[in-house]
This record gives structure tokens, sequence and C-alpha cells, in this order.
């Protein structure tokens, strides 16, 4: 199935994963289990699509959006996600088509602890299974909904069937072989149930690149809120407002930015810039000459030199309503 603006924010995740097979003996989902309080899990109000032929994409795609709040259809998911000349979907048109949606693709971690926690949180999931080998791998999507540990069951909305069982053992294998690939669709402003700081930045981040600007600002917000001490969300924040025109909220994102992380180079040349074009020089050079100590000999100290220059040129003098230091 197959003028100097601010510095933007990259994140790098990189993971070597290894999956392990299923290969011993004995009940898969009960020890998972242990301690999440939940035995059986089934989330019954989950929407069902019934897939048509090599269509499974668009169906699950359809069944996590709705449950997400989005009124779609399958049938309308089609154009978004179908590649023809593939039979089916990628992940990349999935992933895609959920930020199109205005929400956050939040790939979960490889775990069977992580896809039973998020089910225990209220989310279906999305994952794509490999049913085949060889030459016909069978590569499938379906949506997770629910588990029941005692029976060591697994249960999905798949194909035309609304409430498939597998074996616990049988679906992750099934999984393994599609290397544990599961997506949650999240509203912005929520989390998902267990949420990981740097996957959610990263899904809000892609979020942000195709301009869906107001879900990503409500999705950094959510951030901000969940992890107070990091600094990112604050920087992301400022970054949506400078890109708005709104310097005085650009500005104090930044400066919120560079109280959680004082070593940030990025955030305290973006607050030198935004201070520079607010008249504040003072503080402006202030902050710049802090960023071109940090920035030395990294991938931000052409950035920052420019900054410094440009800021260098500027006659002396502030402007009214300057903000403290």
């Amino acid at each position: 199935m197959t003028a100097l603006g601010p510095v933007r924010a990259v994140l790098v995740t990189g993971a070597v994963l290894v999956i392990a097979g299923c290969a011993a003996r004995g009940p898969v989902l009960a020890p998972a289990t242990v301690g999440t309080g939940s035995v059986r899990v089934e989330l019954d109000a989950t929407p069902f699509f019934p897939q048509e032929r090599y269509q499974c994409g668009p169906a699950a795609l359809a069944t996590v959006l709705s449950a997400a709040g989005v009124d779609v259809t399958a049938d309308a998911l089609v154009p978004e996600v179908y590649l023809p000349g593939r039979t089916g979907s990628l992940q990349a048109e999935l992933v895609a088509a959920t930020r199109r949606h205005d929400r956050v693709p939040y790939i979960l971690p490889p775990s069977l602890d992580a896809l039973l926690a998020t089910l225990d949180g209220g989310s279906p999931v999305l994952v794509l299974q490999k049913l085949g080998a060889g030459p016909f791998p069978g590569w499938h999507y379906a949506v997770v909904v629910g588990y029941d540990a005692s029976g060591d069951r697994i249960v999905l909305r798949s194909g035309t069937e609304p409430r498939k069982e597998m074996s616990a053992r049988h679906f992750l294998a099934t999984w393994d072989r599609a290397e544990r690939w599961a997506l949650v669709a999240v509203r912005p402003g929520s989390l998902p149930p267990v949420p990981d700081f740097a996957r959610y930045m990263e899904a809000v981040a892609g979020l942000e690149a195709v301009g869906r600007l107001d879900a990503a600002a409500s999705a950094y917000e959510a951030a901000a809120r969940e992890w107070p001490a990091q600094a990112l969300p604050q920087l992301a924040l400022a970054n949506l407002a400078y890109a708005r025109g709104d310097l005085v909220a650009a500005e104090r994102g930044y400066h919120a930015a560079t109280r959680l992380d004082p070593d940030d180079a990025a955030a305290r040349n973006n607050r030198a810039e935004v201070l520079r074009q607010l008249g504040c020089l003072t503080l402006a050079r202030r902050e710049i000459a802090v960023a071109r100590t940090l920035a030395a000999g990294g991938p931000l100290a052409a950035t920052v030199a420019a900054t410094a220059g440009t800021i260098a040129a500027q006659p002396d003098g502030d402007a009214a309503g300057c903000p403290p230091d």
C-alpha cells in the first residue's frame, strides 16, 4: 500500500527501532495491562465506514477523524489519500489529510503499552498491518477500538467488519510486520492520552508547516500547558505571533522562552530582531550580544551575526513603551 525573520525551531527525532517478534508463549495482553486499571476496553461509539476494494486507507482515516470531531466520510477522503497507481494509500497521505482537516496526526511510539494506554484514554488508533507475505504482502489499514485482556483479544474496525476480533498474538504479528505504525487524530487544544513531548511537538510543527496556523496555535498552547517548563512551545507560539505581525505578542513569547531556557540562541536572536522592529535598540543590542556568544561556532552563527549587523546599523535611541529587560 501502498527582512530577517525569526529562526524556526526544527524538531529532529531519530530512533532506531528494534521490534521484537511474538515468539513467546502465553497471553500477550495480560502482562501489558498490569497497572493500567483496565482489563477490557471497547470504544463502541467509534464510527464505522465499510471499505471499498483497495480503499482501507480512506475508510480507516474517516473513522479516526470522525472520532476526533471531523464531519467527513470515507468517500470524501478518497481523492485526498487514495493513489490509483498503488491501489492504496501511503502513510504520508494519511498524515497530510489529517492536517488538512485541522487535526494533529500524532504517531504513537511503537509499543503495545502505548496502544493500550491510548485506548484507555478514549482514542481509537489507526494502524497499518501486513496481513500477508512475499509477493502478496496484504498491506491493510484498520482502526483498533478495543481489547479484552482476559480473552487476549484485540477489537478492530476493519474492512467490511464493524467489529473484527483478532487474537492479540495474530494482531501483533501483522502489526510487527508493518513496523508497528499507528496514528491518532488529535483535536487542536487537546493532547493524546499518553503524550510524548518530542513526538507531539514534531506533529504540531508539521501542522504549522502546511499553513494550518490557527490549529497549530491551539496545539502549541496545549503543549505549553502540559509542559510549562519547556521553552519550545513558547518559541513556537512567538513564531506564529510574528508571522501574523503581532510584534508585541511575539516579543513576550520569545522573552518567555529565554526565561525558560537562557541558553536558547534562537529565542534570543528572535527577541532581539523583534525588539529592533519595535524600536527598542538598547535591549535589542544586549540580547543579540548574548545570542552571538551562545551561537558561536554553531549552525545559527551566521544568522545571528546577520541580525547583529542589522541592529548595529540602527541609530541610537529607544521608542516609548519598550519592555523591561
